[in-house]
């Protein structure tokens, strides 16, 4: 497998010796000071050209970075429409084992990139000095944000009111359609609930990462085990108590929210909670 540093050097150099690239960036994690490297951490470059479509005619100019197992242009797919405008990305998983995630941006919309960029970006080449500012890559812009009491009932709301679609999918033998409710809607609002009872508790000066996917470092052993006890689905009376435990969580994470921060629980957890142990009961 190529180094990080074999890599690099590959990609500057590439974009150094081609006129047509002005500006190059790296993006991502390898940027972000608070993650741990590892071998499996993508190369996210922007390439800045002046003829963005002489790439796209041909996809011949790619083989100098290595061998690929697998590409993928997504600007260039029918079935998941585009949504990066007038950009053009690719995809690359090489033979060795690195992830390219390669976009070429037109000049003119260097600017654009920049105001809406997350904050983690490095300058790797700049062959016209157009970046007057020093860029400092930061994660700030993912770090745990302490609520407002509306986001807060709003997030309460959100969680207790979809439950009771899992509720329904359960009663009518619709399992898909309970466990969709239960993982894209119930359960990250639980998680966003435990990321600010973290913060509360913390302070809110950090990230718990993409998909709460160091949320682990900050919860109590039992809780943890709870948490993921919840993805167990292979089956109803499975789901049910999968259910039951992200009640559980849910209520424990937000009244510890309220308490800190001085915002009032709502009082529909106990009557969702009635209304799903009755139906629980009506189907036993």
């Amino acid at each position: 497998m190529r180094s990080e540093q074999e890599m690099m050097n590959m990609l500057v150099d590439f974009a150094r010796n081609d006129d047509r690239i002005r500006l190059v960036t790296l993006e991502g994690s390898r940027t972000n000071k608070n993650i741990l490297p590892d071998r499996f951490q993508d190369y996210d470059i922007s390439y800045f050209v002046t003829d963005l479509d002489s790439f796209k005619e041909d996809d011949q100019w790619l083989t100098v970075f290595g061998n690929r197992v697998m590409m993928q242009k997504p600007e260039d797919m029918e079935l998941f429409p585009s949504e990066l405008g007038s950009w053009f990305s690719y995809l690359i998983i090489f033979e060795d084992g690195n992830k390219l995630d390669l976009t070429l941006i037109p000049m003119n919309e260097v600017e654009d990139y920049f105001t809406q960029s997350d904050g983690l970006v490095e300058i790797l080449l700049d062959k016209d000095t157009r970046i007057k500012n020093e860029v400092i890559a930061n994660d700030r812009q993912y770090w745990i944000k302490r609520p407002n009491e509306r986001e807060f009932d709003d997030c309460c709301n959100e969680f207790w009111m979809v439950s009771t679609y899992v509720v329904k999918g359960l009663a009518r033998k619709e399992i898909l359609f309970a466990i969709d409710h239960l993982n894209e809607i119930a359960r990250p609002n639980l998680l966003r609930m435990m990321a600010w009872q973290i913060g509360s508790e913390h302070g809110y000066t950090f990230s718990v990462g993409k998909n709460y996917k160091f949320i682990d470092r900050y919860l109590p052993n039992e809780d943890w085990e709870d948490l993921l006890s919840t993805y167990s689905e292979n089956g109803y009376q499975e789901m049910w108590k999968s259910l039951f435990r992200c009640y559980e969580l849910f209520r424990k994470y937000s009244k510890a929210v309220a308490e800190s921060l001085g915002y009032q629980y709502p009082d529909y957890d106990e009557a969702i909670t009635k209304y799903t142990e009755n139906i629980y009961r009506s189907l036993s």
